[in-house]
């Protein structure tokens, strides 16, 4: 039998459930505290406008209204949405994060908008969701990096203080008496001290190379071998490579820049030729054979090799792509050109009015680097005879 009241007790008893669901407020038709998977609930009010659209309006989070309040807000909402005065609620903290995705993120097709949407989904709606925006001050922020660095360490603090940022500034270019709560100081790990320098000695570019196996292990290689980001390589396809040339392609608008075409090395194209074909997978480093996509073990991979070289001190991935550019300097490589092997962009007026694409350039700075590679790795061959 269904309940005729529903008091604040009966708000907290209200139990989430796997997906967002509305619970009805049988007092005051219309309103209905919306229950998220966290736990999380909100006040809100829906009525229909003179067009028959149905307006859903947030009135703000459950721990920040007593169900009284809600329902006098809920009334109010109803009877301006009805009357054709449109949403006369304010914006939630959730509803202007929403509205920066979509204008600021999306319209731009940042590449960093899931991630995003990802952090303000598990560190921030929780706790801010339903509340009004403008009611977030420097403490609230101050409180909930405080719960973050605790709970994910300083840099997810610092991430998400990024994106909180971002969006007050948003909402400030278009509110004329709004103010950031966001100030200098509010930072919890300085980006100097996190900057990594790791560069692989010949050691251990001979220790990672003689074990590296299997579809890891021929990533590995690539990586070294033409200095590119691990996702680039990961997700090379057959197609990519015509005639010993990898055309690297930028995925959406606004990603980083990519080396463009690079003319790989026998070396390299000898770990290509090598690889087996997966069926109708696409990807020369494929994953899990009922997947039909690209190669996503690397924590799995990278396991199974420190269980034969044993840990080499804090080195990951990334380290490998420093690694070889630091080996073309070695090998005798312009820095301009190996900035662009790299995909880096070219700042100051030669990058703008340079077009020039260098494909033979890179092309020998790749020969340049394997041949130093193919060096580093005799060198161990010389040393046990």
């Amino acid at each position: 039998m269904a309940r005729k009241t529903l008091t604040d007790k009966g708000v907290a008893a209200l139990s989430p459930r796997d997906k967002l669901y509305a619970h009805p407020d049988p007092q005051c038709p219309g309103h209905y505290v919306r229950v998220a998977p966290t736990g999380n609930k909100t006040f809100v009010a829906v009525a229909r406008d003179p067009g028959g659209k149905q307006v859903w309006t947030t009135i703000g989070n459950a721990a920040h209204f007593d169900i009284e309040a809600a329902r006098k807000q809920a009334r109010e909402i109803i009877v301006s949405v009805k009357g054709g005065k449109g949403n006369a609620g304010p914006d939630t903290f959730e509803s202007v994060a929403k509205e920066w995705l979509k204008r600021h993120c999306e319209a731009r097709g940042l590449i960093s908008t899931k991630k995003f949407r990802h952090y303000l989904e598990r560190s921030v709606f929780p706790s801010w969701g339903g509340r009004d925006f403008t009611s977030i001050k420097r403490s609230d922020v101050a409180s909930l990096l405080d719960k973050i660095e605790d709970n994910s360490g300083p840099v997810a603090a610092d991430k998400v203080l990024t994106i909180l940022s971002s969006i007050c500034n948003w909402y400030a270019t278009r509110h004329d008496d709004y103010i950031p709560p966001i100030v200098r100081g509010m930072r919890r790990s300085s980006t100097k001290e996190r900057a990594r320098d790791r560069v692989l000695s010949d050691d251990e570019i001979r220790l990672i190379w003689n074990n590296a196996e299997g579809t890891f292990g021929d990533l590995v290689k690539m990586l070294l071998l033409t200095a590119q980001r691990r996702d680039k390589v990961a997700t090379m396809k057959w197609d990519d490579v015509v005639d010993g040339v990898w055309t690297i392609k930028n995925g959406v608008k606004r990603e980083k820049a990519t080396a463009g075409e690079l003319v790989l090395p026998p070396m390299a194209m000898d770990i290509l030729n090598a690889r087996p074909h997966m069926g109708d997978n696409p990807y020369i480093f494929y994953g899990a054979s009922w997947q039909n996509g690209a190669y996503r073990g690397f924590h799995h991979g990278r396991a199974d090799l420190e269980k034969k070289i044993g840990k080499l001190p804090r080195w990951t991935l990334h380290d490998l792509r420093r690694t070889a550019r630091t080996l073309m300097e070695r090998a005798g490589v312009r820095p301009d050109i190996g900035e662009r092997v790299l995909g880096h962009a070219i700042n100051g007026v030669h990058g703008t009015y340079n077009r020039h694409e260098c494909r033979e350039e890179k092309a020998h700075a790749l020969a340049a680097l394997a041949g130093l590679i193919e060096s580093i790795l005799r060198n161990v061959m010389l040393t046990r005879r």
